[in-house]
């Protein structure tokens, strides 16, 4: 069984970390959602801690109800408050699990004080996942045919 950590996915986690102030307007997320490889935005307090996310729906959401004026409005206004987040201690094949049950693309991780770590991506998770397990399918092969063992 598998038991990679949320953790060894640090560098890929970490490059899909997006951060905005609460009180930004919707326009600066949704410029930042614009980077194609980010799908969520990390919002943070004044003492830089998560408070919430913002995802590409919220904002295509907000600007279809309000209009012209819609980008003006604070992150804080359209953003997700009750966040589902991992920490780096988790176990990815976990998470993953939860992320299919729930349908969740992308998920936020924060540390022991809620401070933005990095946000893991389903696809991510699962290459790496997947290219553990083909590790050890070559060496249990290499075992059980004694390669290396003359």
């Amino acid at each position: 069984m598998n038991s990679k950590l949320v953790a060894s996915m640090e560098a890929t986690a970490r490059s899909r970390l997006v951060t905005i102030g609460s009180s930004a307007p919707l326009l600066g997320a949704a410029k930042l959602l614009s980077s194609t490889h980010i799908g969520l935005v990390v919002v943070c307090g004044s003492d830089g801690a998560m408070v919430g996310v913002v995802t590409k729906t919220d904002v295509v959401r907000q600007f279809s109800l309000g209009g012209v004026d819609a980008g003006t409005a604070a992150v804080a206004d359209v953003m997700t408050r009750d966040v589902v987040f991992c920490r780096p201690t988790d176990g990815l094949p976990d998470l993953l699990s939860m992320m299919g049950r729930r349908g969740f693309v992308h998920v936020p991780v924060i540390d022991e004080e809620a401070m933005p770590w990095g946000v893991v991506n389903a696809r991510d998770a699962l290459r790496l996942l997947w290219a553990e397990e083909k590790y050890e399918e070559v060496l249990l092969r290499d075992y059980v045919m004694g390669i290396g063992y003359r």
